[in-house]
């Protein structure tokens, strides 16, 4: 598959082939977001290059989804076919969780709860530099059982950085299960508890996403929060909500339905 347009189906496709490939797991997370990488890189990230002092920038907190971020780096055309077809392969630069070595890629993360802070720390510094550059940071729902995240919520509040925006792919699925059973929350009235503007949309509707991540208010500064609501395993018939997609990988019968599932070719 050659560069081209970023759609939520072309990354599927990516994250389905590469993750098969190395034979790993942390599928449904990245088949979640797919369709939130596909507004930011398609429509909203204003990146004219990835070395760009302007540039947007954009924080994977949730890290465990690299495979989504690999994809859409590689259809922007900042990422040779061989370096992604290197994933998780001895020496390589694309591991389960990203590295700031790659082009496209300003944090290194995969520690949860760290993002929404490193991403607070590039918003202040975008002001402190008058620069107009904005900063986006993807969560999981999950994430945001962390003490640090609403740490740093309440610090961004403060400072009115409204040129932050973090966006929480709220697909109601963590490591030991449902969100609900594990810690459950309002997320849109937390966030909006925490000074915070908040839109809440379907996080596979990329019209819709990117309205809400466009949504600008000169006059309002507050920072701005996006209830992505998204299904784990988007788009594969045996993966949707299935838990233990968060971890295993697919076998060859698996990898062929999975493909079939979102209209997609194996390739030999």
């Amino acid at each position: 598959m050659d560069p081209g347009p970023i759609t939520g189906t072309a990354l599927r496709r990516i994250i389905l082939e590469k993750s098969f490939q190395a034979q790993v797991g942390h599928i449904g997370s990245a088949l979640s977001v797919a369709d939130i990488m596909a507004a930011l890189f398609g429509d909203v990230l204003h990146i004219p290059h990835p070395r760009d002092p302007e540039r947007d920038r954009f924080v994977l907190a949730k890290g465990h989804a690299s495979l989504a971020l690999y994809a859409a780096l590689y259809l922007k055309g900042w990422m040779a076919r061989a370096t992604l077809d290197s994933f998780r392969a001895d020496g390589s630069p694309l591991g389960t969780h990203p590295e700031a070595v790659l082009p496209g890629v300003d944090f290194a993360t995969g520690s949860l709860g760290h993002g929404l802070s490193m991403a607070v720390g590039a918003a202040l510094a975008a002001r402190l530099q008058g620069s107009p550059r904005r900063v986006h940071a993807l969560l999981s729902d999950a994430e945001c059982n962390e003490g640090s995240v609403w740490e740093a919520a309440q610090f961004a509040a403060h400072h009115r950085l409204d040129h932050l925006t973090a966006i929480i792919d709220c697909n109601g699925m963590q490591a030991m299960g449902p969100t609900r059973d594990i810690l459950n929350m309002d997320l849109p009235q937390r966030w909006a508890a925490f000074g915070w503007r908040v839109r809440d949309v379907d996080g596979h509707d990329r019209e819709a996403l990117t309205q809400a991540l466009s949504a600008i208010d000169g006059r309002d500064h507050r920072p701005l929060a996006v209830v992505a609501r998204t299904v784990q395993g988007k788009g594969v018939s045996f993966m949707e909500n299935v838990l233990k997609w968060h971890y295993w990988p697919m076998n060859a019968e698996q990898f062929r339905q999975a493909m079939a599932d979102i209209g997609a070719p194996v390739t030999p």
